[in-house]
């Protein structure tokens, strides 16, 4: 009886034990739902959205598509790779996001009836909801080899010298000028870097449009050509933030072109254009090299000279050789200047999905995250046949856009520099976030505190994953070569 009074007693405290423990199918409100198929982020339903999600996949089934459901945060990890967002650690603020406005841009926008133009400008340089927020733009001083033909603002017959300027205009690049006006209506804060391909062929020591130096005893009268330049941009209602004394100073080969050592570019600056612009009341910045990444010694070398060194910002740099690291490698060297990210073409066979990758590994995530004010690209459009160019200019760079009579094509360089523009306002500051195997990423606080971070997936599967913020994590999951900007309060 005593051993059945015991058993009874056992099996009553068991049953109670287990009607005060929370049954598997329980709801924990503070644990984080996580995906059962990791093909799709797991989305609790039922919550406030705390994250919205915008996703762009290689296969091109999905382009800057905001997501549906909620991510929220919760308090409990899991086994998936983590990335850690932390905006204790700030790092350069940022100028902006864009393209280059090259002329045989300005061309095929201009070519499209007024309201589609007005739509059109108005999705790139705006704010709104269907709109991407381009924030940076890059010109050319002259032609580039993106214009029907090559120029300068002062062309006159051979064998002649026009030592005080008096045939300079800008007029040649008026398409140019009035459609960064209506630009500017859209978003009057927008930044823009003036690069030059060639001086006027007279002042060089080759008498043509490709290739060549400028001549020593023209330093001074191409200073002079710069000043009138700036001024007269003023003069017109646009500001130039910034200015590079020569594009790809290294490559005399195309057309136009110009080749400037670095000994060249210090003497220019310290002896000319420096002090021209200091003395004047023209605010724009020098930033030295706008060239490749194999070789950071050009601007390191200029940077060391004590007389041409207060007279630069910073340096600029594209991707055509090189590692993007190279931007770091300045950086370090010099941590008090500033470093640009300010060109990189697309080819006319690209691959979606191998360029999604690319780009974002690269020019937007590598540029950022080795302290990058800005990331451009090469060309924000072009016509079907990828002009219009020069007789020997690119004939294979596609632009973010392809403009065909009234059709508008958006490219993946439309879509790779969105997920950046559209989230990353000028006057953001890129903070710590860490980098979990394939999971490449870069992540921001905005001016009005919110927190974006960028991820590409560039591994080979699927990959879910979380994101983790103060202590909480939210989950989710990218396909292979997919990109997501996540944004949140």
């Amino acid at each position: 009886m005593k051993n059945l009074m015991n058993y009874v007693l056992i099996t009553l405290l068991f049953s109670f034990i287990l009607s005060c423990s929370p049954s598997s199918n329980d709801e924990v409100s503070e644990t984080p739902n996580q995906p059962e198929n990791p093909e799709t982020p797991g989305n609790p339903s039922g919550n406030t959205n705390e994250m919205d999600f915008w996703l762009t996949k290689g296969d091109q089934s999905v382009k800057l598509s905001k997501q549906s459901g909620n991510l929220v945060f919760g308090t409990s990890p899991n086994s998936y790779q983590t990335i850690e967002v932390d905006e204790s650690r700030t790092f350069q603020s940022v100028d902006g996001f864009g393209f280059s406005l090259t002329g045989g841009s300005a061309q095929v926008i201009n070519s499209l009836p007024e309201d589609a133009k007005t739509n059109l400008l108005k999705e790139l340089f705006g704010k709104g909801a269907n709109e991407i927020g381009i924030s940076y733009l890059r010109i050319s001083v002259g032609a580039s080899d993106l214009n029907e033909s090559p120029f300068t603002y002062n062309d006159i017959p051979e064998g002649e010298t026009d030592e005080d300027l008096s045939e300079f205009s800008i007029e040649k690049d008026r398409e140019v000028l009035d459609l960064l006006k209506q630009i500017l209506v859209i978003n009057p804060n927008i930044k823009i870097m003036a690069s030059p391909w060639t001086a006027p062929v007279w002042m060089k020591d080759k008498n043509s449009f490709v290739g060549g130096s400028l001549k020593p005893e023209y330093y001074g009268v191409y200073a002079d050509y710069w000043l009138k330049y700036l001024q007269a941009m003023k003069t017109e209602g646009i500001k130039i933030d910034a200015l590079t004394p020569q594009n790809e100073p290294l490559h005399g080969g195309n057309n136009p072109s110009m080749e400037m050592t670095a000994l060249e570019q210090a003497d220019f600056i310290k002896n000319h254009l420096g002090p021209r612009l200091q003395n004047s009341s023209v605010e724009t910045k020098i930033v030295i090299y706008d060239h490749n990444c194999d070789n950071p010694q050009y601007p390191i070398s200029i940077l060391d000279d004590a007389q041409a060194r207060p007279f630069i910002a910073g340096s600029a740099f594209h991707l055509y050789a090189g590692d993007i690291a190279a931007l770091t490698t300045v950086h370090n060297a010099f941590p008090d200047k500033e470093v640009f990210f300010t060109e990189q073409y697309i080819s006319s066979n690209d691959d979606f999905a191998g360029t999604l990758k690319w780009h974002l590994r690269n020019v937007i995530i590598g540029s950022m995250r080795n302290w990058s004010k800005n990331a451009l690209q090469w060309n924000l459009a072009n016509d079907a046949s990828f002009g219009p160019h020069t007789d020997g200019g690119c004939t294979t760079c596609k632009g973010g856009l392809t403009i065909n009579g009234s059709t508008i094509t958006r490219n993946v360089g439309y879509y790779i520099m969105a997920h950046a523009s559209k989230f990353v306002p000028a006057g953001s500051v890129r903070i710590e976030s860490k980098i979990p195997g394939s999971l490449q990423n870069v992540a921001f606080k905005t001016p009005d505190g919110s927190k974006v971070l960028i991820v590409l997936n560039d591994g080979t599967t699927n990959l879910p994953f979380n994101i983790k913020y103060k202590g909480r994590w939210v989950s989710t999951s990218l396909d292979a070569g997919a990109v997501g900007t996540y944004k949140w309060e």
